[in-house]
This record gives C-alpha cells, structure tokens and sequence, in this order.
C-alpha cells in the first residue's frame, strides 16, 4: 500500500535514531559499501594487536560485529552520552572498555599506549593525538568519509552549495598524517550509490548524520520533505553519491 507522506514523517520522526545502526532502513534505503570490506581488515588487525583503541565508536556496532580480539586490551572513545550507553551494551560481551571523551585532544591515554588505533567515519581525526598513543611500530586504520559526499542531499534541501576544497580530501589525510610523523602505507578511494525509496528513509537519515542539513527538523524543512515525497513517488527513489577512503598509516619503530 502507497503509505501517505504524514505517515511516513510521522514514524521516521519519532523512531530512535542513537547508535550506529541501520537496520532500520532494510528495504527503504541502500548504500553500496566499498570494495576494501574495512570491518573484515579491521578484525584482522585486532587479531594481530596486543593492545587496541577504537576512537569516536558510536554505538560500538561495528567493533561489537569483529570476531577477533586483541591479546590484550580493547578500548574504544565515545562522546554522545546514548551511544555511550549503547557502545557499553554492545561491547560488554566482548570485554571492551569504554571510555568518555569529548573527540578532542588530548586523547585521556599515555604516550605509547596502543599498538593498533581504528576509527570508521570520524568527525574529526586528530592526528597528533593518534600519533603520541601509537606505540613505536603501531598503526592507524580508518575508514573515512570523503569529499562533498551525499553532496546532493544538501543541496536538495539547503540549494546549491559551494564543493570542492572540504578538507576531507584523501590526500590532505595523508599530508596531516605524515605531518604527525606517520607513514602512509595504503590509501583507497571509493565513489558510491545512495537511493532512497521514502521520504521516511531521508527524515531518519537526517536525524542521524546531522551533517547533511545541519539543524534539520521535521517541521523547519517539511515543504521540502513534501516535495521530495513527491519526487520519489514519481521517480521512485532518490539517489545520492558517497564518497569513502580507507588510510592506514604507521608510526615508525624506534632505532
């Protein structure tokens, strides 16, 4: 049954939209995911890790989902005070402690401390902090958001915004890395498909990467909701491009 535009905002706007998961989007959105599959990578580093750091986690979903565990300890950051008591049910399982922290320097860690640091699509990267909790040899692996990525979202609902320079750029990761004292070992971009099928799907999303349209509300943008619904129920989706890198980078041994 064609759900009316009500209906769909209606229950989009009251869902829970903490943590990290989409699940609820099964069947009303898509995304394609990168080639590289940065959860497997991920584990496997863990596997091979003493001690290991997961910054700005969200709700732990994606640690939580990694088989593997670090000979020693896990840790993972986290600043949004639902997805910390998210993050905590999710990775109790898994022995992982995680800690409060506000995303920005200094990290509440000692030199040296971590011989493997990950991140998937941080805020910020604070790449001297990374650097200074790195012990000699450890390594930082992060899937990270590119440039103007979902660029045509905004600009469906905020008109057309200035792109180009935004400082996600893979390469201005890399000079900030090597900046920190970091070597560079592999570095992939990706471009991808966004569609969504409702105009619930795109309230949810806006709830929850408040970075599309920064102060979004349901109410201070529904004639532009309206006509979005409008849009999909004529075309049948809406569709968005996504832009992902992948950096590891590694702090040098001593000697």
């Amino acid at each position: 049954m064609d759900r009316s535009f009500d209906d769909l905002i209606e229950e989009a706007g009251a869902v829970d939209v903490s943590g990290w998961d989409f699940s609820w989007l099964d069947g009303r959105a898509t995304e394609e995911r990168p080639p590289w599959g940065y959860q497997r990578l991920m584990g496997e580093r863990i596997a091979r890790a003493t001690m290991s750091l997961d910054i700005q986690t969200g709700g732990g979903e994606v640690l939580a989902g990694v088989p593997q565990r670090a000979a020693g300890a896990m840790v993972a950051t986290e600043s949004w005070p639902p997805n910390i008591g998210r993050a905590q049910e999710n990775l109790r399982s898994k022995g992982v402690v995680v800690v409060a922290d506000d995303d920005r320097p200094p990290l509440p860690f000692a030199d040296d401390t971590f011989d493997l640091v990950t991140s998937r699509h941080p805020v910020s990267t604070h790449w001297a902090e990374i650097a200074r909790v790195l012990t000699p040899g450890g390594t930082y692996f992060s899937q990270q958001v590119g440039p103007d990525s979902g660029h045509e979202i905004s600009d469906f609902f905020l008109g057309p915004q200035p792109w180009g320079e935004t400082g996600r750029e893979s390469e201005s990761a890399r000079a900030a890395a090597e900046a920190a004292g970091l070597v560079v070992t592999d570095l992939r971009s990706a471009e991808l498909t966004m569609e969504f099928f409702d105009v619930g799907a795109m309230v949810y999303v806006l709830r929850k990467v408040v970075w599309f349209v920064p102060g979004f509300t349901v109410a201070g943008y529904r004639d532009r909701l309206q006509a979005l619904h409008e849009r999909i129920r004529a075309e049948g989706s809406f569709r968005a491009r996504s832009r992902r890198f992948l950096i590891e980078a590694r702090k040098p041994p001593l000697g």
